[in-house]
């Protein structure tokens, strides 16, 4: 079965969708917000624009959406290729769509700890400060553990992409090392909570995954598909 270059448009378009809404509530909105050493300035941060927190929740409640519906149109295109692979590849993103869903439940928490219904106030400010930074490291550790299926998902990604015979096989390279990369990361922050992140090594162990998968969004956005098909058996 031959793949269309609509499809791999598809697929490139949503990726693209999927890396702007990652970007935005997983960097942009926390860096504004966010200081972790500072919880009375993370509160009034976060009070002071209410609506940039909020539209942080909803794009990433789009963007675990588009994981879950981009690596079904990635299995159309690259089921042909191996189908037990492809097969994994939804798997493994699927698993951590839900999990993502939950963990947003503790940004809907700090909304709750911010607002002014009248039974907070029997909360002094530091408390509630120390609430709201729980919640903050809740969902931060959340996105740890989803992470892991950021990453897994990516090896038969890269696998059928280096054997499809019609996408660059150095992007499924790439795309492969961010497996790991992801992995290694989480360990990291895992095992080493208070040193890993000061090193900065998370940001070159990731690199590999990332450039791959902004590579191959824009390959399938602008490039499409060659014709020829290579089909290698499962």
């Amino acid at each position: 079965m031959q793949p269309k270059n609509s499809t791999a448009r598809l697929a490139g378009f949503l990726y693209l969708l999927l890396i702007a809404a990652g970007f935005f509530y997983l960097k942009y909105v926390p860096s504004k917000l966010i200081n972790w050493d500072d919880p009375a300035a993370t509160v009034s941060n976060i009070a002071s624009h209410e609506t940039l927190f909020r539209l942080g929740i909803l794009v990433g409640l789009i963007g675990y959406t588009l994981f879950l519906i981009l690596p079904l149109v990635l299995y159309r295109l690259l089921s042909p290729v191996n189908k037990t692979h492809a097969v994994l590849m939804v798997a493994f993103a699927a698993i951590s769509v839900p999990l993502s869903f939950a963990n947003m439940l503790h940004n809907f928490d700090v909304l709750t700890l911010i607002g002014s219904d009248p039974y907070l106030k029997v909360f002094e400010p530091g408390k509630l400060q120390a609430m709201v930074m729980l919640h903050l490291e809740s969902y931060s550790s959340g996105n740890m553990v989803a992470s892991i299926f950021w990453g897994l998902w990516l090896f038969p990604f890269g696998y059928l992409v280096f054997k499809s015979g019609f996408l660059p096989k150095v992007i499924g390279i790439l795309l492969m090392m961010g497996c790991f990369g992801y992995l290694i990361n989480f360990a990291g922050h895992l095992l080493f909570p208070h040193t890993y992140s000061k090193t900065g090594a998370g940001f070159y162990i990731t690199l590999p995954g990332s450039l791959g998968e902004l590579a191959i969004c824009l390959w399938l956005l602008i490039a499409g598909i060659k014709q020829k098909l290579t089909i290698s058996q499962p």
